[in-house]
This record gives structure tokens, sequence and C-alpha cells, in this order.
């Protein structure tokens, strides 16, 4: 582990049924561990599963072998999207100290819709950042541009909250107690 600790926090939506273990694993390793879980997540990229084998350079893998977390708070994306009239609640995530995660192990990854406003353009080089505490202060906001765009949504465009929001990409599993999670006393987890 690096000896400096990236200041910030990380957030993730973890529901009740994928908190089996004590890991919170990536795609490929789901795909032998729980294959209804794979199934589950591996179902968000149908029409385009090409993009589960897309590399991340900087990590030397590609995206199925990553946990995906986030720099910004979910509240105000489905704010956004309720107001499109989607039928969605509003998440509690769990946290997570960017300090707990070996910055050699992860990259932030920049993201932008692509020409048909849903999807996300091919990265190139300069869409990977080290997670450091300046990079991480640089993305822990929501745009303008991303609310605007969930807002607009029509009714058949899918709502993929995050493709203009940065992702913070973490090569292999992340333990679960690592994470604060503000239901998991309600919920007996």
């Amino acid at each position: 582990m690096s000896d400096h600790r990236t200041a910030g926090t990380l957030y993730h939506l973890l529901t009740k049924n994928e908190h089996r273990g004590e890991l919170l694993l990536p795609l490929a390793e789901l795909r032998n561990r729980y294959p209804d879980l794979y199934e589950r997540h591996a179902a968000k990229y149908a029409g385009r599963h090409a993009a589960m084998t897309q590399p991340v350079p900087p990590l030397d893998c590609t995206w199925e072998d990553v946990v995906f977390l986030s720099p910004v708070h979910p509240a105000p994306l489905f704010a956004a999207l309720q107001r499109s009239g989607r039928k969605v609640g509003q998440p509690e995530p769990a946290t997570l100290d960017a300090g707990r995660l070996d910055p050699a192990r992860c990259v932030i990854k920049l993201m932008r819709h692509g020409t048909d406003g849903h999807y996300p353009d091919q990265p190139d080089e300069h869409d990977y950042l080290p997670l450091t505490t300046a990079t991480l202060r640089a993305v822990n906001r929501v745009t303008i541009d991303a609310v605007a765009r969930l807002e607009q949504l029509q009714p058949n465009d899918p709502w993929l909250p995050w493709v203009d929001v940065p992702h913070v990409l973490h090569r292999g599993p992340i333990p679960f107690d690592w994470f604060d999670r503000p239901n998991a006393a309600r919920a007996g987890n």
C-alpha cells in the first residue's frame, strides 16, 4: 500500500442481495462465485457486451476486473431522474474512506456521454487520472450538464445515471467491512 492516503469519500450503491461473503467483487469474479449476481449486473450491458472487456490501461485489466465507485453522492442524479418522470427512490449509498484504497490499484476514469446522449464515448489515455486527494476533489461534484441530461430523458431513453459522472475504478475486490452502510442497522446486515 502506498504511504500517501487519499482524503475523500467514495460511494457505492449496495443492495441487500448484493451483500454475499466478505468482499465486493468485480464482474469477472462474480461470474464464478455468484452466477446469479453476475447475470443481474451483466444485464446492465445488454446490447453492449463489448464494454465489459474494454481495457483499463492504467490498471492493466478490463472493465469487468474492477469495482466501480463514485466520487459523487447519487442523490442529485436520482432527483433529476425523478424530475424526468422516472419512478426511482432516493438511494442511501454506502460510503468508503478513499484512504483505505491502494492508489496503485485505482484510477479515476473521466466519463462523457457519447453522441447519442446516452452511452459513454470511447476513452483515450487522457481520460484516466491517478487517485489522489486533488483529483478526487476535482471530480466530486455532479455537473449541471449531467443533471440536465437526466431531466430531459424521454420515456424510452435508457436512464444511465452514471454515464457522465467520473468513476473511481478499483482493480479487484474490496472488503464489505470497509464500507459504512447507513441502513445496515435497520436492515439487519
